[in-house]
């Protein structure tokens, strides 16, 4: 990794079309798209942090969630913007392998803060009488530090792994950023190490935050079942409805890029399925967290 930091002097973006034409229109179009989102996202932040009366445990998940998209974004968007317009950027290896770790560290945050508030969702729903005593500010505090910390450990060791490896001088990458399935497909070396460590430590950082979503749900089902009354059996459910959307289009998106042999990468795949992910997904989200707004308060059944 030393020697390709010191040597190498980086890659080529081809950005999200081949052709060296630019492409203003869909500039202004993710442009749109990246500045609403961002503005949603941290006016969010500010609403959350600042009014007493969103001094709740989910409130307080959503504006980290916030954060995190917010951040997310502006990793990977500008430079599809820069690449639309001026397709063909060059980008250091330190540049691009940075890129890289704050793109898997912030995926890695978001699946974990979906995790806490699935759980947040099941105290809410399961024990609301206890649910000031157990979602204590403390507790909180510590899920998300948990998360943030968690996920900065794996994405520093997904990108000390990749670095490693050897890779060509000026080698075109087919994308807009920098990601970890067009890294490994453009090493020179051999990955299959590399591919194998990667692929069993991400299906763990991946699958554990999976299973304590199930989890979650599968306590909320029982607890709506025991419900006797239809309306405290959609009040229990309009608490998970926006929160489980959001769930399945992320773990969706993960399962359906990441999760594939290297054999099976296609250029062409990736950039829309990652488009999708880093835009048109985080452009849903804002709405949904909307919803979360109005409905996360503890319900009681």
């Amino acid at each position: 990794a030393l020697a390709n930091l010191t040597s190498a002097p980086g890659f080529l973006l081809l950005g999200l079309m081949n052709g060296p034409d630019a492409q203003p229109l869909l500039f202004l179009l993710f442009l749109g798209v990246y500045l609403l989102n961002a503005l949603g996202n941290l006016s969010m932040v500010v609403v959350v942090s600042s009014d007493a009366a969103l001094h709740y445990p989910m409130y307080y998940f959503l504006g980290h969630l916030s954060l995190v998209d917010v951040c997310f974004t502006t990793v990977t968007v500008p430079r599809l913007l820069i690449s639309l317009l001026h397709p063909g950027q060059a980008i250091s290896f330190q540049g691009c392998f940075a890129q890289m770790y704050f793109f898997v560290a912030l995926g890695i945050t978001e699946s974990y803060l979906l995790a806490a508030m699935s759980y947040d969702r099941a105290v809410a729903v399961c024990r609301p009488l206890h649910y000031c005593a157990l979602m204590t500010p403390g507790r909180c505090a510590a899920l998300v530090g948990a998360s943030w910390a968690v996920a900065h450990l794996h994405s520093l060791l997904h990108t000390l792994v990749i670095s490693a490896l050897s890779y060509p001088a000026c080698a075109p990458v087919r994308h807009f950023f920098c990601d970890m399935t067009v890294m490994l497909s453009l090493a020179t070396s051999d990955i299959s190490a590399a591919e194998t460590a990667i692929f069993s430590e991400g299906l763990t950082v991946v699958l554990t935050p999976l299973l304590l979503v199930s989890l979650s749900y599968v306590c909320i089902l029982v607890a709506v079942l025991g419900v006797r009354s239809a309306g405290g059996r959609r009040r229990a459910f309009s608490t998970c409805g926006a929160h489980l959307v959001v769930v399945s289009l992320f773990f969706g998106s993960v399962l359906s890029v990441y999760f594939r042999p290297l054999s099976a990468y296609s250029a062409h795949y990736d950039r829309l399925a990652s488009l999708v992910y880093a835009v048109v997904n985080k452009e849903v989200k804002g709405a949904l967290k909307k919803e979360f707004r109005c409905r996360a308060a503890p319900q009681e059944l």
